[in-house]
């Protein structure tokens, strides 16, 4: 991992007309290259911690904003929107609020043009970002005759087309099918590995993203309860079950067997993990 990147130093924030805080004494920082997963009930603040992190909040929606948010050391406070963007991008739940021309080319082609950037980068930036979301040869087709995972990572797509330091997710999956919702991942997991990206995604679909995961970070009433490895995060089944939040299924295995079982066995969060964790302990009762 590299340096820290993304820093949250004592953020607070309440809509207009609301005296309650949606964020309270929000501290968090996040190296380059790491992928962050924000996870929290309806309401916690995952999609105003988002605003913040790509200045919509303040800029766009005011309120009441205290503390710094800093990207690659650039406080969004002081920073303009159009210089945020060239750091951060963000895809949305709803991928149809972020897609606006009449073909997949533009769309994608929409944020480097307004860099200014020469034509032939331009289309050469459009091409290895179609590629690497899997949309190669629908440049011409209309994003309203997409399917919905298709739109999703247009949408992706046209964030990634302006290179961001950051890449923040809300919910990009929450309306997706099982199957769309996989693509996607595997999208964001060949991101990260080729790209080294930086990646800080709310979700609530933590099977999937689990494998992802450098950290687990849990939002409730506006606060960071917890934000540490998965394993460690998952691990604390009392205050998850508190808070309403499922702990996934492979993990809530793993703490069955150790809890109820009494097995002396490690944490697991996938189900290749699981069945190589079962092989070494049947082997293990073999031997005696």
């Amino acid at each position: 991992m590299g340096y820290e990147i993304v820093k949250l130093e004592s953020v607070c924030y309440s809509y207009p007309r609301n005296k309650d805080h949606v964020l309270y004494n929000i501290n968090l920082s996040v190296k380059k290259g790491e992928f962050i997963v924000i996870i929290g009930e309806n309401g916690s603040g995952k999609t105003t911690l988002c605003k913040c992190l790509n200045g919509i909040i303040p800029h766009s929606e005011r309120g009441r904003f205290r503390g710094r948010v800093l990207i690659d050391s650039m406080d969004t406070r002081s920073a303009y929107l159009s210089e945020i963007a060239k750091k951060v991008g963000i895809v949305l739940e709803d991928p149809e609020s972020q897609l606006f021309t009449t073909t997949v080319f533009n769309e994608v082609a929409f944020g480097p043009e307004n860099l200014n950037l020469p034509v032939e980068e331009i289309k050469a930036t459009v091409k290895w970002v179609l590629e690497a979301v899997g949309l190669k040869g629908l440049e011409n087709r209309s994003p309203a005759t997409l399917s919905g995972g298709q739109k999703q990572r247009l949408a992706l797509a046209s964030v990634l087309a302006m290179k961001p330091a950051v890449m923040v997710l809300d919910e990009p999956t929450s309306q997706l099918d099982p199957l769309g919702t996989e693509e996607f991942f595997s999208i964001i997991e060949e991101l990260k590995g080729r790209f080294g990206m930086t990646i800080i995604m709310a979700t609530h679909k933590t099977d999937e993203v689990l494998p992802l995961a450098d950290r687990i970070c849990v939002l409730h009433r506006g606060r960071i309860l917890a934000c540490d490895k998965p394993e460690i995060v998952f691990s604390t089944v009392d205050l998850l079950e508190k808070i309403k939040i499922p702990v996934p299924t492979c993990f809530s295995l793993s703490n069955y067997l150790k809890d109820k079982g009494g097995l002396n066995i490690n944490s697991f969060a996938t189900p290749e993990e699981a069945e190589e964790e079962i092989r070494v302990l049947l082997n293990h009762q073999e031997k005696y």
